[in-house]
C-alpha cells in the first residue's frame, strides 16, 4: 500500500468517526422524535462503513440489515403511531 493510499485511509477514518460522534450527538440532543431516529439510521449505516474497514463483513451487513434496517422502521412506525395517538388525544379533547 502506497503512502498516499494509507494516508486516504486514514483521513477516511477520521471523517467516519467524526461523523458518528455528529450523529450520535444529534440524536441524543433532538426535540424531534423524528430527527433523532433519522440519525440513530445514519448512525447505524456509518457503523456499517466502519465494520468493513475492520474488515469484519459479515457484521457489516447484520448491522446494516438489523441495527439500521430493522429497528430504524420500527422506530419510524413507532413515532407515527406516536403522532397518531396525540392527534387522537387533541381532538378528543376539542370534542
Amino acid at each position: 500500500m502506497s503512502a498516499t493510499t494509507a494516508f486516504a485511509l486514514a483521513a477516511f477514518d477520521v471523517l467516519v468517526v467524526a461523523a458518528l460522534v455528529w450523529c450520535a450527538a444529534r440524536a441524543l440532543a433532538s426535540e424531534a422524535l423524528l430527527a433523532a431516529v433519522a440519525m440513530f439510521v445514519a448512525f447505524g449505516f456509518l457503523m456499517t462503513l466502519v465494520w468493513v474497514r475492520l474488515g469484519a463483513p459479515d457484521v457489516a451487513l447484520a448491522e446494516a440489515g438489523i441495527g439500521a434496517g430493522f429497528t430504524g422502521a420500527l422506530l419510524f412506525a413507532a413515532v407515527a403511531r406516536l403522532r397518531r395517538a396525540s392527534r387522537r388525544e387533541a381532538d378528543d379533547g376539542e370534542a
